[in-house]
């Protein structure tokens, strides 16, 4: 079946013109398969958004090349209606061609306002539709209803009792599906015909994941005590329950239910609902419930170790997925983690052989799906946001629906996304009263602070920042300066670092002023653990553990939101348990020499590293410097002394390049 890119695709024939001039009011160039589709014809791609930026890219990068005789194609895509092509610089317009497309040429018998709403990556599963269907000329709601049955798979007509709405839900909060708002409202229209739902808090349920969890989890100890016989320790009778319910709604669900259970399994394996006590533990330790039952802590662990290996083996992505896939992966792959560092007895050597040899296809498909699809992340909507330059662009829309919104963005310097599982955790067992609302984005490769922390900060690839790409010495001036071209002023920019340990009264001082709408703030305890880790893995979790039960961390979010911010906290790079594979002995050439990457102004340098270490990867100067050339340490392998184990970062593994990215705010009451 033809495919809606091919379309698009078809206009990008190599060798016809070097400067491709792209109006796209619909993002279309920002899908990743378009992305990749044209990178694998020769062309680069490049927004115009930022004029200052673009111009040095395009001088820099691009006409240099050019003025060399090199063969470059490039694509400039504009985010705006054809006619304002003409806004672009007059030597852009000389040399290049110009194309359009938009999403009312690909869909047309599709209500364009409602298409228009869908995340791009649905495109293909709604392009097939019409493929196959051909509904003709559809209104609004008719569109809306072919596209929640053929895109999300929701068809109101088939929902009709408490387990079929149920297992939509959790289908959608579990797999993280984005269905746009003007859906979610015909779907809740339709769903109120049925006196079954009447007392389902549906405008609640159906967009906020965090609260459909808490939903279950509260309802889940209620549905334990109606399985155990009426004089089992722990049965109260219902009338005398006190329910504490934060979520209103039915308190009977059908969680026994087959297309129910196999969902609540995957929640509970991957750390998504927490196992709860009961009296009856070992009676229900041979039936599906004890997933969800907390027994005792040695056995309960290996079981749990055992059935999350086996639900993630069957889970990695393949070389085609998204990127969404693979985070979505790697917040499963940090709940194994933890559970291997955790406390609770000796893990059994066939648990642990299991791990290495899971491991080990995890990071080949990974590597492979990073060659062929990281590049393409780069352009990708900053909302939501899929890498870390993309986060302050992603601030800035909120910042700007409202002059009274203000944003803080917390960095905690090398913090892994499992050791912020340790970390929500503790927070979790010590303040009630306020959420975590989970998401996770990539890091830069190398993932370095200079790289990674500095893009997390600038708002841009660090293409843009080459005279700091050594240092971190301008993250205030990058930090600020973003903020700036959005239309603050340098008063209402705070950015502290350096923080972690003693007391908040300077953080509190710079917040102060009334004027202050954005904090950037970078944590660097972390990584300051983690340089000076001997015990691995385990002690980075015991480390970390013993940190966030201090007051600091608890104390500085907590002051973000006594100050009214929207606070998020996310980090610049992870880190990795890893072996010495020998060091490089290439005196100043290097202009990096870290444990885990080397960084050579020249290939022909890198390449002479590389005949001693044939596995090290050369990584593409991708979003970097051309002069700035990466080798990175093969595998779990650190340019160390062979047989010495460190703690460090700076390779492309899943647990350096996929960070965590957290929303935190207060509990309504």
């Amino acid at each position: 079946m033809a495919s809606w890119r091919d379309g698009i695709l078809k206009e990008f024939t190599p060798q016809v013109n070097r400067l491709t001039l792209v109006a796209d009011p619909d993002g279309l160039l920002q899908e990743e398969g378009i992305l990749q589709g044209i990178r694998e014809r020769g062309f680069e791609l490049i927004p115009f958004e930022d004029h200052v930026a673009f111009r040095y890219a395009y001088e820099s990068r691009y006409r240099a090349r050019w003025d060399r005789g090199e063969q470059t194609e490039l694509v400039v895509v504009l985010r705006s209606q054809a006619a304002d092509l003409g806004s672009l610089p007059h030597d852009l317009l000389q040399a290049g061609r110009r194309l359009f497309f938009n999403l009312g040429d690909i869909f047309r018998q599709l209500s364009y306002p409602i298409v228009a709403t869908l995340d791009r990556s649905d495109l293909d599963a709604l392009h097939a539709a019409q493929e196959r269907y051909a509904p003709g000329q559809l209104g609004e709601n008719a569109t809306k209803e072919f596209i929640l049955r053929h895109v999300f798979e929701i068809a109101p007509e088939l929902i009709k009792q408490p387990s079929d709405l149920l297992r939509v839900l959790l289908r959608r909060h579990y797999r993280g599906q984005r269905i746009p708002e003007t859906l979610d409202q015909r779907l809740i229209h339709l769903l109120r015909q049925n006196d079954a739902f009447a007392d389902w808090p549906l405008e609640t349920l159906l967009p906020d994941r965090d609260a459909f969890l808490a939903f279950i989890q509260e309802r889940w100890p209620l549905y334990l005590e109606r399985l155990t016989p009426d004089e089992a320790p722990g049965f109260r009778d219902e009338s005398q329950r006190d329910f504490a319910l934060s979520i209103a709604g039915p308190t009977d669900l059908p969680f026994d239910h087959d297309d129910v259970r196999v969902y609540m399994t995957s929640l509970f394996l991957e750390g998504v609902l927490e196992p709860v006590a009961h009296g009856q533990a070992d009676a229900l330790s041979s039936t599906w419930v004890q997933v969800g039952v907390r027994a005792d802590p040695v056995a309960d662990r290996s079981r749990r170790l055992r059935n999350l290996l086996d639900h993630l083996d069957k889970a990695i992505p393949l070389v085609e997925a998204k990127h969404t896939d693979w985070l979505h992966f790697a917040h499963a792959w940090a709940e194994l983690r933890v559970l291997l560092n955790g406390q609770g007895g000796t893990i059994p050597g066939e648990i642990l052989t299991a791990v290495r040899a899971m491991q080990a296809q995890m990071d080949d498909a990974f590597a492979s799906w990073l060659a062929r699809r990281y590049a393409g992340l780069v352009n990708l909507p900053p909302s939501p946001p899929a890498m870390l330059h993309h986060v302050p662009r992603f601030l800035a829309r909120q910042a700007a629906t409202d002059a009274s919104v203000k944003v803080a963005l917390v960095v905690v310097d090398g913090l892994s996304l499992d050791q912020w599982l340790v970390i929500r955790s503790v927070l979790a067992a010590l303040q009630d009263d306020v959420r975590y609302i989970d998401q996770a984005v990539f890091a830069w490769v190398p993932s370095i602070t200079p790289v990674s922390r500095q893009a997390a900060l600038a708002g841009k690839p660090p293409l843009f920042f080459p005279n700091s790409i050594q240092t971190t010495d301008r993250e205030q001036a990058l930090w600020t300066q973003f903020w700036v071209d959005q239309g603050l002023v340098p008063m209402e920019v705070v950015y502290a670092k350096g923080l972690g340990d003693g007391n908040l009264e300077p953080v509190a001082e710079a917040l102060a002023h009334p004027k202050v709408r954005v904090a950037g703030l970078v944590v660097d305890k972390v990584d300051k653990i983690g340089h000076g880790m001997e015990l691995g893995s385990a002690g980075m979790h015991n480390q970390v553990r013993q940190w966030a039960e201090q007051p600091y961390l608890r104390g500085l979010l907590g002051l973000l939101l006594g100050r009214g911010f929207r606070v998020y906290l996310t980090s610049d790079h992870g880190n990795v348990e890893a072996e010495g594979c020998g060091r490089p002995t290439e005196g100043s050439v290097a202009e990096l020499r870290g444990e885990r990457v080397r960084v050579y102004p020249d290939a022909s340098l890198r390449r002479l590293v590389k005949n001693r270490f044939p596995d090290a990867l050369e990584w593409e100067p991708i979003g970097l410097p051309d002069s700035y050339l990466p080798l990175l340490a093969p595998g779990r392998r650190a340019f160390i002394p062979e047989k010495q184990r460190t703690v460090s970062h700076g390779g492309a593994l899943i647990e350096e390049i996929i960070v965590p990215l957290v929303e935190i705010t207060r509990r309504s009451a």
